[in-house]
C-alpha cells in the first residue's frame, strides 16, 4: 500500500464513522424507537452540535468523492512524491479539524480547515498533470 493510499484509507474510515455520534445523540433525544422511526416534522430536535456534525459528515462525503479519485489516479499512474504524500496527510488532518471545528460551531476556523483541505486536493490534481 502506498502512503497516499494509507491516508485515503484513514479518510474513508473517518468519513464512515462520522454518523455514529449524531445517531447516538438522536437516540438520547428521541429514544431508540424514535431514532429508528421515519423522520417527521414533529420530531424532537437534536442537539446543535449533532446537527452541525451531520452537516460536517455531508461535507466529508461530498469531498471524499473528489479526494478518492485523485489518490486513485495517482496510484494508477504510479506517481508518488513526498509532496503528494504530504498533501494526502494534510487533507486527512484538515478533515479531522473541519469535523471538530464544525461540531463546536466555530465558523471562521471551519472555513479555513475546509480551504486547507481544498488546497491539498488542488495540489493532487496538479500532480496528476505533472505525472503525464
Amino acid at each position: 500500500m502506498t502512503r497516499e493510499l494509507f491516508w485515503l484509507t484513514l479518510t474513508v474510515i473517518l468519513t464512515g464513522i462520522l454518523w455514529a455520534p449524531y445517531i447516538l445523540n438522536r437516540c438520547q433525544v428521541r429514544g431508540l424507537g424514535g431514532a429508528m422511526a421515519n423522520p417527521s416534522r414533529t420530531d424532537k430536535p437534536q442537539s446543535e452540535w449533532a446537527n452541525r456534525l451531520m452537516f460536517a459528515h455531508d461535507n466529508a462525503v461530498e469531498n471524499l468523492v473528489i479526494f478518492a479519485p485523485l489518490v486513485l489516479i495517482l496510484n494508477a499512474v504510479d506517481y508518488s512524491t513526498k509532496w503528494t504524500v504530504l498533501a494526502c496527510a494534510v487533507y486527512f488532518w484538515a478533515r479531522v479539524a473541519h469535523v471538530i471545528i464544525y461540531a463546536l460551531g466555530v465558523p471562521v476556523l471551519r472555513t479555513l480547515a475546509f480551504a486547507v483541505g481544498f488546497g491539498a486536493q488542488a495540489y493532487l490534481a496538479w500532480a496528476i498533470f505533472q505525472a503525464a
